[in-house]
């Protein structure tokens, strides 16, 4: 796993699942073009991520028992296909069909993360996985930024025009660059998919880290697709440009982050879940109090994404050492697991927005955090861990 294949996995990796987050600044200009309100809108999200679940579920298994060099590119072209679909939808309907077919064929990422910890030594791992999550999180933050910018420019719809001819770029580069290799096992595709749900079962420390990476992820998509609605009205009333800026602040956590995975290398990442759960406890105190202070929500979001990027990062990569042979069925009960917490969340903040505004978003949050420690804790005394630190 050279430098160069780890950092084209990440572009890639983040390309592919930025695809998901595309609309999500794009919120209110949608909303006005389409003809719909602001919180219908917000099922935009959400039927992109439910729709990318599925996908998680049906076809990232398939990265266990074909060979990934053709699984990959096909998934992106079909992703390409789906985003051209989004950028023609003629009415609010039909856009969150070709969103919902997005968030489907949106797999590469989730492919290669895996595939990254096959081609990775033991002594590496955690930090060619951290790179390759770091980039699909990267993908998902500055997605906000470059939706915003594209859209000021040209218009929201080509943002998936742009997205599309990525896609196909892509998927070129990753067939020629991608090593053949053997399946990890051989499985018939109904067997293949019920094995997903055996490991679950079997692996009690699996099952603990689900609860905490859909924990984070619900949080995450909440916070984000609230700040929109905040940032969109008084006193803030920021123009879309403006509001996906805000996704470079994101991104410098990120980067920050993009280290957890070394701490997962030298046996640390246990207690270092933790600390990220009472740092996103503090991100969502200091939120709540930025309902009309741009200072504050900048310090949230810095001190969010360095602490739910971190922990995914040591969590996943946890996980991938359960079962060197099911690498790709782990990731598939990881993902689609957070992206089922994360649609709860969009559709969470839509709801809390309208009720609570941004106060309730926040409180919200506050709790989450207290309920993932609880868990974090509980887990951490009764000896839930993962294979590698029996």
């Amino acid at each position: 796993m050279t430098r160069r294949l780890t950092l084209l996995f990440a572009i890639a990796g983040g390309a592919a699942v930025g695809n998901l987050y595309w609309a999500q600044p794009l919120l209110d200009v949608i909303a006005r073009d389409l003809r719909t309100g602001t919180a219908s809108a917000g099922w935009l999200v959400t039927a992109t991520q439910i729709g990318y679940a599925v996908g998680i579920l049906l076809f990232v298994p398939l990265g266990d028992v074909v060979d990934r060099r053709r699984l990959v590119p096909l998934a992106l072209l079909a992703s390409a296909v789906a985003l051209v679909a989004a950028a023609l939808a003629p009415t609010f309907p039909v856009l969150l069909g070709a969103l919902a077919l997005v968030g489907l064929t949106t797999v590469a990422g989730q492919v290669l993360a895996p595939l990254a910890g096959d081609l990775a030594t033991d002594a590496d791992r955690g930090r060619v996985v951290g790179t390759v999550v770091s980039g699909i999180l990267v993908g998902i933050l500055v997605s906000r930024t470059v939706s915003g910018l594209v859209a000021g420019v040209a218009g929201w719809r080509a943002v998936y025009v742009l997205a599309a001819v990525f896609a196909v770029v892509l998927a070129v580069l990753l067939y020629r660059a991608i090593p053949t290799l053997e399946p990890r096992t051989r499985l018939r595709y109904p067997a293949l998919i019920a094995s997903v749900f055996a490991i679950v079962r079997r692996e009690r420390a699996v099952r603990w880290s689900l609860v905490l990476g859909g924990t984070s992820f619900m949080a995450f998509t909440m916070f984000w697709t609230a700040l929109t609605f905040l940032l969109s009205a008084p006193p803030f009333s920021y123009p879309v440009p403006v509001i996906g800026l805000f996704g470079l602040v994101g991104l410098a956590g990120a980067i920050a982050a993009q280290r957890a995975g070394r701490l997962h290398d030298r046996g640390w990442a246990l207690p270092a879940v933790g600390i990220a759960w009472a740092l996103v406890l503090v991100a969502f105190v200091i939120a709540g109090f930025g309902a009309r202070s741009v200072v504050v929500i900048v310090v949230a979001i810095l001190v969010l994404d360095v602490a739910i990027q971190g922990h995914n990062i040591m969590v996943q990569s946890r996980m991938f050492q359960v079962d060197p042979s099911a690498r790709s069925r782990i990731n598939t009960a990881f993902v689609t697991n957070n992206f089922i917490w994360g649609a709860v969340g969009s559709a969470l903040a839509s709801v809390l927005w309208a009720h609570a505004g941004w106060f309730g978003v926040s409180l919200a949050g506050a709790v989450l955090s207290g309920f993932a420690l609880t868990v974090w804790a509980v887990g951490r005394r009764g000896g839930l861990v993962v294979a590698a630190a029996r």
